[in-house]
């Protein structure tokens, strides 16, 4: 995808989330909740065409070429989701306070501003990549994560104990599944992070069989992190869908519909 219309992506789902945190409730509630299942969707979806892809990697029946040239493809759909994922914790903030549940007084500003920032972090790592700068991006990109890591899962053991989320129990279901999402990729990076210097002797060795077998470990090790990633978005999808536990939420409104009419 080009650079511009990242960039143009970029803006306009960080500029709507934050347009959507104000306005007239009802128009700015529902565009919030089409915006968080826009970056559901760009989020799973392009995770999906990075695995296809990583499957002709693997393939020693192709051509280097084509191997070579499917591990050029993969960072460049892998951004389309890492970007969603950058924005699904302003938007979800959002999204719950609009659904009347509230923060303190110093969580919105962070909760708006944390998507620009890490949007901006993760596209810089990306432009920069195979440059000094993109390898320093990159380490801050991981620290930034580990961060985001330990403030998401430390926010919900708060909520938990505190009892603050009580009515939305689901909302702390949604964030720990997060921060397990997140903390996969961080394990699949560290999995596929040989995977580099393998690509570079296949260029220039050509298919090897200690090359090949050291491209079919990292992806073999990085799959079971990629499955996790989509079993929690899933889980994650459901409990936003269904909200269990919260006082009308869909299964309470069906259980009172089957009580009602047995």
């Amino acid at each position: 995808m080009p650079r511009k219309a990242l960039i143009f992506i970029a803006f306009v789902l960080s500029s709507g989330a934050v347009y959507a945190s104000g306005g007239e409730d009802s128009f700015a509630y529902t565009f919030t909740l089409f915006l968080h299942q826009a970056l559901f969707v760009f989020w799973l979806g392009p995770d999906v065409g990075v695995y296809m892809w990583s499957t002709k990697l693997a393939n020693t029946e192709v051509t280097p070429a084509q191997r070579l040239a499917a591990a050029r493809i993969m960072p460049v759909i892998e951004v389309i989701s890492k970007a969603c994922m950058s924005l699904m914790l302003t938007v979800g903030g959002i999204l719950t306070e609009l659904r009347g549940i509230d923060h303190y007084w110093w969580q919105m500003p962070a909760i708006i501003i944390l998507g620009p920032i890490w949007l901006t972090l993760t596209l810089m790592v990306f432009f920069k990549s195979g440059t000094e700068t993109g390898v320093r991006l990159a380490r801050y990109d991981v620290w930034f994560r580990w961060l985001v890591v330990v403030s998401v899962s430390a926010s919900s053991v708060f909520a938990l104990v505190t009892g603050r989320l009580d009515d939305a129990p689901w909302v702390v279901g949604k964030l720990l599944l997060f921060a397990a999402v997140v903390l996969f990729g961080l394990l699949m990076r560290q999995r596929l992070a040989p995977l580099q210097d393998n690509l570079d002797k296949l260029e220039a060795e050509g298919p090897t069989p200690e090359v090949n077998t050291a491209i079919s470990r990292c992806i073999g090790q990085a799959r079971v992190f990629m499955f996790a990633t989509w079993a929690g978005l899933i889980m994650a999808g459901a409990m936003g869908v269904f909200q269990p536990g919260a006082p009308e939420s869909p299964v309470g409104q069906m259980s009172q519909v089957v009580d009602v009419h047995p």
